[in-house]
């Protein structure tokens, strides 16, 4: 399902500093993972960053034909 056109769009959008997703390949849809716990050690004004990246990467895929699934680590206990 990841195309070198998603690809591509994926790699348009630059993340925040000290901020990364991992993106899945699922057979019908893409999955953006976020690390919850790397969500919660930044700044309040680096998590609007990261949010606003993680929308802007959601929509430049799914421009480009993907469905798109976002979903979070969850913390260790």
């Amino acid at each position: 399902m990841y195309t070198p056109e998603m690809r591509r769009a994926f790699h348009s959008v630059l993340p925040p500093k000290n901020f990364y997703v991992d993106l899945i390949d699922n057979e019908f849809f893409v999955t953006i993972r976020i690390d919850e716990k790397l969500m919660f050690s930044l700044p309040h004004d680096d998590k609007l960053a990261a949010f606003e990246y993680v929308l802007k990467v959601k929509k430049a895929l799914e421009a480009e034909g993907a469905i798109v699934h976002v979903v979070r680590k969850a913390l260790d206990k």
